[in-house]
């Protein structure tokens, strides 16, 4: 397949903003049994969707109100988080890609019908960029490899090393966090460049 240009493809880039993902018996322990999420926008990747339900996040140094569920249900629960909500949360989450929570860092989460207190679960996502099978090909890129890209604008940008992440069910998109974001003055829907 023939490779493309990249510096004459840019990639559009979203900022990811503390969120949580949960299993239904998380859900429901928070917010009542038989409640069901309320959709409220698609997200990018299929079949990925905010809902109007939001929690509080409680560590040992503090609480953060409104972290907004995104659907659908998982079979584990996960909390993503920036560093600066860490700080504020006391809370020492690693840098994980999604799915990996195997060890990380305990956080409690207080919804209107209750509170769960997750041994495991809080993590720092790794910035990444999501590329449908067929894009992925062109752009020259393979699952769980390192890229890096240029992001921000002079004299606020940078170089940053990103993971790539390839499905069939996936669309061309990079997402950095809040924290990343900010540093270079990047908002969503601006584009990022593969080197």
């Amino acid at each position: 397949m023939k490779r493309i240009d990249r510096e004459k493809h840019p990639i559009i880039v979203n900022i990811s903003n503390r969120h949580w993902h949960c299993t239904r018996e998380t859900f429901e322990r928070l917010f009542g049994p038989g409640v069901e999420p309320t959709h409220i926008r698609d997200l990018i990747q299929p079949g990925q969707y905010a809902c109007r339900e939001t929690v509080a996040l409680k560590g040992p140094k503090g609480e953060i109100k409104k972290a907004r569920l995104i659907g659908p249900f998982r079979s584990y629960d996960q909390i993503e988080l920036s560093k600066t909500d860490c700080a504020a949360l006391g809370v020492d989450a690693p840098v994980r890609d999604s799915g990996n929570v195997k060890g990380s860092a305990p956080i409690t989460l207080i919804g209107p019908a209750g509170e769960v207190r997750l041994e495991e679960g809080a993590i720092i996502q790794m910035r990444h960029v999501h590329f449908q099978t067929q894009e992925a090909e062109t752009y020259g890129v393979k699952n769980m490899e390192y890229a890096r890209i240029r992001v921000g604008v002079p004299p606020r940008d940078a170089v940053l090393s990103v993971l790539c992440r390839v499905r069939d069910d996936m669309k061309l998109e990079c997402h950095l966090d809040t924290d990343e974001g900010n540093a270079m003055s990047v908002r969503n829907g601006d584009s990022v460049v593969l080197l």
